[in-house]
């Protein structure tokens, strides 16, 4: 069990209390009992008046407030705290009537409400979340700077090691080969290496092999003369020549054919290309730096790829981390990506719905960094009011999440058994030992030799068990 997934009665239980505003005695008291009983101390207020007067001489993780109070309302109390740069955990209660009501509560920043009569389940669930969202949130300030290389973020330790790497390969001109799973960042990674890098004022050209045809490869790489082949009305420069002073990206090159592999490792060898119909070879000056998603042993085993060009580029060998790997580091590219696509939007959110943000933590993403960056693309896109909401998210991001808040239920339902229970409720082991002996004796109708058989013991070791009750 991680510390993401233990209950809340076991794990991260708030130090500072909650503050429950209701006027009406019987809820007050109901509210204090429930929550004690989930483990959270809690101070009381019948008006917005005395939780304001409470709240500035004391902190709180969270207010749960009524709308209809005597003078301030809910509404107006939540308004106030926001007014005044508050930004403590605000749960509105409302009749059943006012949904309205509540869903304008959670654009004035609440972070959850509930509906009269009280589900007291649904209490403990929202207190939970909310809090889980708040301790979560905390840790999800943004610096642009930061535990960052050249626009990656990444502070875990894989992402940090990766980064050292980097800049130590950097300085070379030495071919150089980034390996990961699709969506890893490699082509980020790929530009960050020559941001480092000396030849950071010359052009960086990215080609994708596997979109390339494969009569047109090298054409495209190396150039071709006027009248080369039919079409070619005028000469032309190649790729290598464009990236000429600078580095050349070729990603998915395990997608290169065997013919062009050989050219290729020839122009890094010479440092030298000859354009399609040229008689003269052409000196080049570029670093090339490949990637692929592809196991290229493997591809060499199965003929696809030449093992001599492998072994020149794998010298100098970077891998980048797949986002399980990194842990941590979803909590740091949440708020960049948000930031990143609402400017490029022109929408300012300023909060994510606690459920919304509990999902995008939870997922597995095996798309890695590109499908956490488009599902906040969308998400961004979707929102509304400045709120990024669980409704804006991929449902396959929606439907993990929820099995994920399913069985933390599961966990935290245990954990509160685990805590409140009594020894009637947790037997010792030498009693469930006895219970065991007579229901195995019962069911072989009393026969000594044979439930010591069916127990693994010795007969004496049963005479003895049953003499000592």
């Amino acid at each position: 069990m991680n510390g993401h997934d233990m209950p809340a009665t076991q794990r991260d239980m708030p130090a500072l209390p909650l503050l429950i505003v209701e006027d009406d005695p019987a809820i007050l008291e109901l509210l204090e009992e429930e929550l004690a009983d989930a483990g959270y101390a809690s101070l009381a207020a019948t008006s917005a008046e005395q939780a304001l007067a409470t709240l500035s001489h004391s902190e709180v993780a969270l207010v749960i407030s009524d709308v209809r109070l005597p003078g301030i309302d809910g509404m107006q109390l939540l308004e106030r705290l926001r007014r005044e740069g508050s930004t403590v955990g605000f749960i509105v209660i409302t009749a059943f009537g006012t949904i309205d009501q509540a869903v304008e509560a959670l654009k004035q920043g609440a972070d959850d409400f509930l509906t009269k009569p009280l589900d007291l389940e649904g209490l403990r669930e929202a207190v939970y979340r909310v809090l889980e969202s708040r301790r979560l949130a905390s840790r999800l300030a943004y610096d642009g700077e930061a535990n960052s290389f050249h626009g990656i973020v990444g502070e875990s330790e894989a992402m940090q090691s990766l980064f050292h790497d980097a800049v130590r390969l950097a300085d070379s001109d030495a071919p150089m080969l980034l390996l990961g799973e699709s969506g890893t960042g490699k082509e980020l990674m790929a530009r960050a290496v020559h941001a480092e890098s000396p030849r950071r004022d010359g052009p960086f050209v990215a080609v994708n092999c596997a979109s390339i045809p494969a009569e047109l490869m090298e054409s495209e790489f190396f150039g071709h003369v006027k009248g080369a082949f039919t079409g070619a009305d005028e000469s032309r420069q190649g790729l290598f020549q464009a990236a000429g002073g600078g580095s050349l990206f070729l990603d998915e090159i395990g997608e290169m054919p065997t013919a062009l592999q050989a050219k290729l490792l020839r122009a890094l060898q010479e440092k030298s290309v000859r354009p399609v119909g040229a008689e003269r070879e052409e000196a080049v000056d570029v670093r090339i730096i490949a990637a692929t998603h592809r196991q290229l042993e493997q591809e060499i085993e199965d003929g696809h790829f030449r093992s001599d060009l492998f072994y020149r580029l794998e010298t100098f060998s970077l891998r980048i981390p797949p986002l399980r790997e990194r842990e941590g580091d979803i909590e740091r590219l949440i708020p960049a990506l948000i930031d990143k696509h609402a400017g490029e939007q022109d929408k300012r959110i300023q909060r994510i719905e606690p459920v919304a943000l509990e999902a995008l933590l939870g997922y597995a993403y095996p798309g890695n960094v590109r499908e956490l960056e488009n599902a906040i693309m969308r998400a961004v896109t979707l929102a509304e009011a400045g709120q990024l909401c669980h409704a804006d998210l991929p449902q396959r991001i929606r439907d993990q999440g929820e099995a994920r808040r399913r069985t933390n239920r599961e966990i935290r339902a245990e954990g509160t058994l685990a805590s409140t229970a009594t020894r009637a409720d947790w037997p010792s082991l030498e009693e469930v030992e006895k219970r065991y002996i007579h229901k195995v004796l019962a069911a072989t109708g009393g026969n000594k030799r044979r439930t010591a058989e069916v127990l693994g013991i010795a007969r004496r070791t049963l005479y003895r068990r049953l003499e000592e009750e």
